[in-house]
């Protein structure tokens, strides 16, 4: 799939089938994700996959507007090393670019994925982190539910030119 009808036609999906995703088109989102821009070339991201099917259907007890994990194949628990990059600020924005990323590839994989946030909400970060084990200098920042889509999401044109400024505002 082109880059630009990749971006295009990504859209959050919220149901899935039962069909396993395979190993390399796992590794080929986390690769993706890890190609991200990063200030000073720190990567400060680690993933979690998860596959279990209880350790999935717990994020949905754990976050809220999490719902769609219950369907879903598989979950990427994006988070963010402190210890790697100490300023919240650019932590949470090269997470969240890791997370563009992995939903561009699960796109042009023939996938279908949801951004689910846990960064900022206290409850969500606090649960996930005692449930997933996660160290205390790691903060969960974002959540991919993903698998086969079930669904047909519908695209329409974005573009807005009121939006775009040229030179002031």
């Amino acid at each position: 799939m082109d880059t630009l009808e990749t971006i295009y036609n990504r859209r959050s999906i919220h149901k899935y089938t039962s069909e396993k995703i395979p190993e390399e088109k796992i590794e080929q989102i986390l690769k993706a994700a890890m190609y991200a821009p990063s200030a000073r070339n720190i990567q400060p991201w680690h993933f979690i996959v998860v596959d279990k099917r209880e350790s999935i259907d717990q994020i949905s007890k754990l976050s809220p507007h999490a719902e769609m994990m219950t369907e879903a194949m598989l979950a990427i628990i994006i988070c963010g090393d402190s210890n790697l990059d100490p300023n919240m600020d650019n932590l949470i924005m090269e997470c969240s670019a890791a997370t563009q990323n992995a939903l561009l590839a699960i796109q042009a994989l023939g996938l279908g994925g949801i951004w689910v946030s846990s960064y900022p909400i206290k409850e969500a970060i606090d649960g996930i982190r005692k449930y997933y084990e996660i160290p205390e200098n790691i903060v969960p920042v974002s959540i991919i539910a993903l698998g086969y889509p079930a669904e047909q999401a519908t695209t329409e044109d974005r573009y807005n030119k009121a939006r775009v400024h040229r030179n002031n505002w």
